[in-house]
């Protein structure tokens, strides 16, 4: 996307200027929204560039579009953080889950109402967790320049090759979100796509735990004192990093975790004797801290030992059924065109093929796509037929 008006590339860097853009937003239906951040030398997202564009008239490029720079000095997002909040107006996003991370822990704000068009494109026939770029391809007739995608966002100033992008991730978003929103509209399916931003906007999918982090680490070893000791390493890392806004592989990474949750180091010179533990992690603060978490796993009673995360992985499958189901998944996927790994995933069905009920698959607007006619299929009242090279529902 080439702006060809000067006015087209404005970079707000006053609260002044970013509050009479986001007054004209208040009037209008929807506006389309994008962050560029940086997260590799900390533990929470740095915000380093917003973008927003207001609807167009006949020219879907003519619309109002504005750059903002959240690192200029004195800025402040409030009259951003208001507009969030305002719920006449429609604010569209792509793959909007880090977006509103950023929102969240900065402006303790999340959007309300909330367009993805990714979530919205798998619901309309475009397959699994579609790029941007091919929705603007398919859907805009544009194209975007994707030679700034990795630069450093913080540096300043920004060039114009970086401003070009970053305002071109709004701008063909217009023309995406019209055409979702009447797809969708025609097909009945905004419901659907209501179920799944409900999620991302319950504030509980942007807050990190430190006593449920070792839920994330993946590792076979499924006793119950690897598994304590395990949790209390996580616990200080994920306390540690956000305490000091450090990446958590800078404290320790998780194969370094699970070697010491199996060595169960008890002094700084068995640690010494570790392989992946980083240098600065054998002394200091992040030495003690692993050893007073390794204690304390230690000293966890067996009645409160945890249980393996993936307790599902040792549930007895039926494998035939298994297949069976991932069939019928196919068949509907196909015949609504929605996304199968929207539908339900193979977690789904491997529990549902051991009998298991309180799976995803089986509620909202997914029991009525699919779960419903796999419950049957699993109960032996429905078989699967070929004709040609279609599959079709048979009662039993």
């Amino acid at each position: 996307m080439q702006p060809s008006h000067e006015a087209r590339m404005k970079l707000i860097t006053t609260t002044e200027e970013l509050a009479e853009f986001c007054a004209l937003a208040h009037a209008a239906p929807y506006v389309t929204i994008d962050t560029e951040f940086l997260r590799e030398r900390t533990y929470y997202s740095k915000l380093c560039l917003l973008q927003m564009a207001l609807p167009g008239e006949e020219d879907t490029e003519s619309g109002p579009a504005v750059l903002v720079d959240p690192l200029a000095e004195g800025l402040s997002l409030d009259p951003f953080y208001a507009l969030l909040r305002d719920e006449s107006t429609v604010k569209v996003l792509h793959a909007a889950r880090q977006d509103l991370e950023i929102f969240y822990i900065e402006g303790g704000t999340l959007p309300r109402p909330l367009f993805d068009t990714q979530i919205a494109a798998m619901v309309c026939g475009f397959g699994d967790q579609i790029g941007y770029e091919t929705l603007v391809r398919k859907l805009s007739k544009g194209s975007i320049d994707k030679s700034s995608r990795f630069t450093d966002w913080s540096a300043r100033p920004l060039s114009e090759a970086q401003l070009r992008y970053a305002l071109a991730d709004v701008t063909h978003l217009r023309v995406i979100y019209e055409k979702l929103a009447k797809r969708l509209a025609a097909t009945g399916r905004e419901a659907w796509v209501a179920e799944e931003l409900a999620t991302l906007n319950d504030p509980e999918t942007y807050v990190t735990r430190p006593e449920d982090a070792w839920r994330r680490v993946k590792t076979r070893n499924d006793s119950g004192r690897f598994l304590a000791i395990l949790r209390e390493l996580a616990g200080f890392r994920e306390d540690y990093a956000q305490s000091r806004n450090l990446p958590r592989n800078r404290v320790f990474k998780d194969d370094a975790m699970i070697e010491l949750a199996g060595l169960k180091p008890k002094s700084i010179e068995d640690l010494g004797r570790t392989r992946l533990l980083l240098r600065e992690a054998r002394r200091g603060d992040i030495a003690q801290g692993i050893l007073d978490a390794v204690k304390r796993g230690l000293a966890c009673p067996p009645d409160a030992l945890p249980e393996p995360p993936h307790a599902r992985g040792n549930i007895q499958v039926n494998p035939a059924l298994a297949d069976l189901l991932r069939v019928l998944l196919k068949a509907k996927s196909d015949e609504t065109d929605v996304a199968a790994r929207l539908i339900a995933s193979s977690a789904d069905l491997d529990a549902l093929a051991a009998g298991l009920r309180d799976v995803p698959a089986l509620k909202g607007w997914r029991a009525i796509v699919f779960g419903d006619d796999a419950v049957r299929l699993c109960e032996g009242k429905l078989g699967l037929v070929v004709r040609g090279d279609k599959i079709k529902l048979m009662a039993m």
